[in-house]
């Protein structure tokens, strides 16, 4: 395919959906390759999508009437791209959620209940299939009688009442556009839930377009780029590069989550076989894949050589495990200078910057300088900001003033893709998106509750922390408590799991809570474990663990991206919802208090400023401390 007359970025358009009849309208993208479904080599051509996009729209538009809110309740695949893209298309206010077990008797179905109860939908589309298992559980005798009225309360749309395979007009083009404009809210995104409860974000049709614009411009992304995602396709990063797709004119392999963590070789695979030049990957997935892609095994030889854009998200980033992912695949052909870090959140729709500039001087990896073991997610230099870019700042949170480089605050961003403030959340939202400097006529900030520090003359940002994680030591000094997990992850790789680790404190007491990799159940190695996570800790990050506890696999909670929810582990373990293998508890010069094993799938924490001494209890026997007990 010849771009050579033609320039991908101009026209721009006011919001996303609008690049698709342009594409499809060009004899050289009618047939080129949209999305393909890598699981069955399911292909979506720019034509097709358009035309799908048009006839969904329509038969939508004949049960709802624009403007209405509707949730997308599809599994990953085309399906769900073309009914996101045709919702948009018929002006709806789409919120795409992951579908939950239909048996509704597991915990995640509880995001339903807060989406249906949240932003009041006026109907559902969700596969045949899962319509019938709502149906049966509504006519249950021993259905939640909450969530049965909240699920009566909303029009059910089956995708096979909307997509009945006829294509719409191909030539929609040149029909007036009565999609989601610019100014209108088109999108209600829930935050990742790795500080709190998720909240819904109103995000409109152009800030939409405007933060996937800023993010192909930042990769340099074009008609001829290859994406390969595995990334959930309903929010954030996974969403994002479904739109940054279109607008690039690109094309994107997909595939589903659960089909990378069974078996993370198929993303190298995928890499290598459709001569992938982008990839978005949260951090995590690096050493998981050293560690079990299976380098030597299946039947697909890895190249890497395509890649351009190795983009890495879910701050912080550490250069070790980087480094580590670098080194193991340089013999397949991996570039280090495609190494992408990136900084985004749902308040700016996704993408807000990436230390990677394609220079290939020292902006690139590894070429870019470390702060604390961290790599940087962002670069300030002011020559590099333009209106397609973000306003970046790193501000003190209690006067409200820009700090110095080389100082830690919160980090604040203004720009064009600001999303709108959280549905039904007033005074939050004046908080978080209303953000003004003190003393100085700006533009409104978002707070991020993000840390960062500026460092360097290329003014590189370090994404440091989150600043409800903080864990407050009693000499006053801070510290983010990923370098507690980190440390004691390092201390025992061989018995614990990687990125399920979770450190806060309880009181006046440091916890740290890690999930066990295999089972083991003789009390001297899990003593061992427990004493080796107390010394590492202390003797890199000179911080005393008060208690150690030892989980079973799949213990800590997690977002969808993979991200630790500190704060929801902390509750799990304080309500005695957690299956501890073992507890341990140290003195504040590291001595062991008390050590014990449990065989039942939980127990009750007790921590009281009367004890004197902090003493916490997970187990149901009496912890013995001197001649008290406490259960």
């Amino acid at each position: 395919m010849n771009y050579e007359n033609y320039d991908p970025y101009f026209p721009d358009q006011a919001v996303v959906d609008l690049y698709l009849p342009v594409w499809a309208n060009l004899p050289a993208f009618r047939s080129k390759a949209a999305f393909i479904w890598a699981e069955d080599g399911a292909t979506l051509t720019y034509a097709q999508f358009n035309s799908s996009a048009q006839s969904i729209s329509a038969k939508i538009l004949h049960r709802l009437k624009r403007g209405d809110t509707v949730v997308i309740l599809c599994s990953p695949g085309l399906e769900l791209v073309e009914i996101i893209f045709g919702c948009q298309r018929a002006g709806l206010l789409s919120v795409p959620i992951f579908p939950p077990h239909p048996s509704f008797t597991k915990e995640d179905h509880y995001h339903l209940v807060r989406v249906l109860s949240q932003t009041k939908p006026k109907a559902a589309i969700a596969q045949h299939g899962f319509i019938a298992a709502v149906k049966r559980y509504v006519s249950s005798p021993v259905s939640d009688k909450r969530l049965c009225e909240l699920l009566q309360g909303v029009r059910w749309i089956s995708t096979d009442d909307v997509k009945d395979g006829k294509e719409g007009n191909s030539s929609s083009g040149s029909l007036p556009y009565h999609g989601c404009k610019a100014d209108e809210m088109y999108l209600v995104q829930f935050t990742s839930g790795a500080t709190g409860i998720p909240k819904p974000v109103l995000v409109t049709a152009g800030a939409a377009a405007h933060n996937v614009r800023t993010a192909r411009k930042a990769y340099h992304l074009h008609p001829n780029s290859v994406i390969v995602s595995w990334l959930p396709q309903y929010h954030d990063c996974g969403l994002m590069f479904l739109l940054l797709t279109i607008v690039s004119g690109a094309t994107c392999v997909l595939t589903s989550p659960i089909a990378f963590v069974n078996r993370p070789r198929l993303w190298l695979e995928l890499i290598s076989e459709y001569k992938a030049t982008c990839t978005p990957v949260p951090s995590f997935a690096l050493p998981l894949v050293v560690k079990r892609g299976g380098i030597d095994k299946g039947t697909l030889p890895i190249n890497l050589w395509s890649l351009k854009n190795l983009i890495i998200i879910n701050e912080p980033i550490y250069r070790d495990s980087v480094e580590e992912f670098v080194n193991a695949f340089l013999p397949f052909g991996l570039n280090p200078a495609c190494i992408s870090p990136s900084y985004g959140l749902a308040e700016n729709c996704t993408f807000v910057s990436t230390a990677w500039r394609n220079n290939g001087g020292s902006s690139s990896f590894p070429n870019i300088p470390s702060y604390n073991k961290l790599l940087p997610s962002a670069r300030l230099a002011s020559e590099c900001i333009d209106e397609e870019e973000m306003d970046i700042l790193v501000v003190n949170e209690e006067t409200q003033e820009p700090v110095e480089d080389g100082i830690e605050g919160e980090i604040w961003v203004s720009s064009s893709s600001n999303a709108s403030g959280y549905l039904d959340h007033p005074s939050l939202t004046r908080y978080v998106f209303l953000g003004r400097l003190s003393n100085k006529v700006s533009s409104c900030f978002v707070r991020t509750g993000d840390r960062g520090i500026v460092k360097g003359e290329e003014r590189y940002l370090f994404i440091t922390g989150r600043s409800s994680d903080i864990i407050e030591l009693q000499s006053g000094e801070q510290i983010h408590p990923h370098y507690i997990e980190t440390a004691a992850y390092n201390s025992c790789q061989k018995f614990l799991r990687g990125g399920c680790l979770a450190a806060f404190k309880i009181s006046r007491t440091v916890v740290l809570v890690a999930e066990m990799q295999r089972r083991e159940e003789e009390t001297r190695i899990l003593k061992i474990i427990c004493e080796g996570i107390r010394d590492s800790v202390l003797r890199e990050e000179k911080i005393g663990i008060g208690l150690v506890v030892l989980v079973k696999a799949g213990c800590v909670p997690k977002t969808t991206s993979g991200k630790i929810q500190r704060w929801a582990t902390k509750d799990k373990l304080i309500g005695g919802k957690m299956k501890v293998v073992m507890e341990m508890q140290f003195e504040e010069n590291g001595r062991s208090i008390e050590a014990g094993a449990s065989k039942r799938n939980g127990g009750r924490v007790m921590v009281g400023e009367e004890m004197g001494n902090d003493v916490i209890s997970l187990s149901s026997a009496p912890t013995q401390v001197g001649s008290r007990s406490f259960l």
